[in-house]
């Protein structure tokens, strides 16, 4: 007998932010979207099935198979779940819902019937399988009165809610609950579809039935129950994983199975800050703001786009010179009369330096200059300090010995795909160990030197100075990387404030205030070496970037940004002493002033780094031991982040005199965290 107006109403879209087009994937040719229905239509104990979909054009197939079946169909918002949930159940006049989410395709009937029938004994509010789960994931049902999401005006709902429906219903306190529990707990098995990895096994456990559409979980679990490595040899996620994690992150691990490592820039990787919890995705950004794809706002105290933004995100007077340039095309047959304005302010900067080229990446600025280097030495062995970019040429200096590049910001890294017979050709030297430059020098036959002129480090007994001398006395070209240091610490490189030259000067980063673009210049007789060498890139034609530069050294010189960012980093780093002085603890500060970090002296160092990530975040603050400041970094914000910051290095106090482990503070596993070193 059906019981009196109950009915199923399924959340359905096309656009699932993991796996989009899920439900619609077929097996068997059948969708797993009509998998559902067919088997809940089989329930006795029902009034109707109604499919609760959105409004997006996506969702129009979604129509199709409801209309070939018969069933109900409502369609509403897409991002507040719940509203659709309200307004399916007042058009179809239902008093209580039976919630199934269509990601869930093999929900069994018999169970569903099962529950409905205890939750009209009971006369309860609310009844599920899912507060302690007992049945497999994706077996997951709720039966809730309708009048528990009648809400009225003046209730808050929180975004969980409005995605997951249900969370605030699990309060027994406010309402009549039950949860239904197996006899034997089969909590581990993974019966949903989240991600292809899911659909995959289902296509395989399916087969194991002959594709059986309406296999009973009784069947199912009798099979697991004799086959346990069937479902341990896949990877599957932790039990409502999406309901832990935020919509950056979704998308993120969305990201990882169609873009290799997930992002285009390592130092961009969630999991590389704070995995599982890191927004990932930005949606706009103003100033040091950031609002997420939840538009949840965050204060930037961190890492400013890489470097880029020392303007502070959209600045205004580059946006505009940027949208007026929209109009007029970014790209044509003929070149930018922007480049030669620009090429002329950067060589008025630095007089020393007679010719320009424009990239528009570091890593490709980096190639250049090595390439144009090359092509006029007649010695191609490379000296390196610092970081220097992704290019082969500079990765192959861990092909003679791995750890080479440790102690230049890349600690443990693969050269997998970096050719072998590039093997001593480019060797490391230590920041301000000039005895040990000299004999590299002599016994490896350099042609090039190519460092950074200041990073953590200032130079000390005349360092810069000693290096030039050593190349003019043996005909070796000097390249100073300014990609990160160039006007942060003076209108243009650093090199400037130290009164030494190289022979080519590498820019970028702060350039363009976040839009890219990158500059080598150099003498004119070795940059005329490009000529006899293969360099081209259409891209590197673009208008935006040198338009977007031309603007950002316009209100550099204006302001003096350069100035302010460095008194910004300082008042950080003495805060930075003085909170872990008060609080008896060991950092190390260092850095450029407009780029300070700081290291615990702990072997838990990368610990503390998430730990310090982790309760930033809660207090919509992007934080670690590292700021790339800018000019919008006020003190408002930064006593707000100080006074956090605090708080946190006294929780990390207790760690270090073992009174609390770290472990027990961090909200993910400390084995997904530092997966980069320091």
């Amino acid at each position: 007998m059906v019981n009196k107006n109950i009915s199923v109403i399924v959340q359905a879209r096309y656009n699932s932010t993991r796996f989009p087009g899920k439900i619609l994937k077929k097996i068997n040719n059948i969708t797993l979207l009509e998998i559902l229905i067919k088997r809940i239509l089989k329930s006795k104990k029902i009034n109707s099935l109604i499919i609760a979909c959105t409004k997006n054009k996506h969702d129009d197939e979604i129509l199709e198979i409801c209309k070939k079946y018969s069933v109900k169909i409502f369609r509403g918002s897409d991002k507040d779940v719940r509203s659709r949930y309200l307004e399916a159940s007042k058009k179809y006049k239902v008093q209580n819902i039976i919630r199934i989410t269509s990601d869930c395709p093999l929900i069994d009937y018999r169970l569903m019937d099962v529950l409905i029938d205890k939750f009209f004994l009971g006369n309860y509010e609310y009844l599920s399988n899912t507060i302690k789960p007992t049945y497999p994931d994706g077996m997951d049902i709720e039966i809730f009165k309708s009048e528990l999401i009648n809400l009225s005006k003046s209730s808050k709902i929180s975004n969980l809610d409005k995605e997951h429906v249900t969370p605030s219903f699990h309060n027994k306190k406010k309402y009549k609950i039950y949860n239904y529990e197996s006899k034997k707990n089969y909590s581990n098995l993974r019966l949903t579809v989240d991600t292809k990895e899911d659909f995959y096994f289902l296509e395989k456990l399916l087969e194991r039935f002959n594709y059986n559409h309406m296999v009973s979980l009784k069947k199912i679990l009798d099979f697991s129950d004799r086959n346990k490595n069937f479902f341990t040899k896949f990877k599957f996620e932790n039990r409502n994983l999406g309901m832990k994690i935020n919509l950056g992150q979704k998308y993120w691990k969305r990201a990882n199975n169609v873009i290799p490592g997930g992002t285009m820039l390592f130092s961009k990787n969630p999991d590389l800050h704070l995995p599982q919890l890191w927004p990932a995705y930005f949606s706009r950004a103003k100033g040091i703001n950031i609002w997420d794809l939840e538009d949840k706002k965050y204060k930037d105290i961190f890492l400013m786009g890489i470097g880029t933004n020392t303007l502070g995100y959209s600045y205004q007077p580059v946006e505009n010179k940027i949208k007026q340039s929209l109009f007029k095309s970014n790209m044509s047959s003929l070149n930018s009369i922007e480049e030669i304005f620009l090429a002329e302010k950067l060589l008025d900067m630095h007089k020393w330096a007679e010719k320009a080229r424009f990239t528009r990446s570091g890593g490709e600025a980096n190639a250049v200059a090595i390439r144009i280097a090359r092509a006029y030495s007649i010695k191609s062995n490379i000296a390196i300090c610092g970081y220097h970019g992704w290019h082969d040429w500079y990765l192959s200096t861990n092909l003679s010995d791995k750890k080479n590049l440790d102690n230049h910001l890349m600690k443990n890294l693969s050269i997998s795909g970096v050719p072998r017979n590039l093997k001593n050709t480019v060797f490391p030297f230590e920041y301000n160990n000039f005895e040990q430059l000299k004999r590299l020098v002599e016994d490896k036959n350099i042609g090039i030197i190519k460092m950074e002129v200041e990073r953590n480090y200032v130079p000390k007994n005349n360092f810069l100075k000693k290096i030039r001398k050593l190349c003019d006395k043996k005909n070796i070209i000097l390249i100073f990387d300014e990609c990160t240091s160039g006007f942060r610490g003076c209108f243009g490189g650093l090199h400037l404030n130290y009164n030494v030259n190289p022979d080519i000067l590498i820019l970028g980063k702060a350039l363009g205030n976040g839009y890219a673009i990158n500059a080598v210049l150099g003498k004119k007789d070795i940059m005329d070496a490009s000529k006899k060498t293969f360099i081209s890139s259409t891209f590197w034609t673009e208008r935006i970037g040198p338009i977007a530069a031309l603007e950002t050294l316009k209100q550099m010189e204006k302001i003096k940004s350069w100035k302010l960012i460095s008194a910004t980093g300082k008042k950080i780093k003495k805060n930075w002493l003085k909170i872990s002085k008060n609080n008896g603890l060991k950092i190390n500060v260092q850095g450029l002033d407009a780029l300070p970090n700081f290291i615990f002296k702990s072997k838990n160092h990368n610990a503390y780094k998430s730990y310090i990530s982790q309760e930033m975040v809660k207090k919509r603050i992007l934080a670690s031991n590292t700021v790339y400041t800018c000019i919008s970094h006020d003190d408002k914000d930064l006593k707000n982040y100080y006074d956090i910051l605090n708080n946190i290095f006294k929780n990390i106090k207790r760690c270090e005199d073992e009174r609390e482990k770290i472990s027990n503070l961090l909200d993910v596993d400390e084995g997904l965290i530092g997966i980069r070193g320091k």
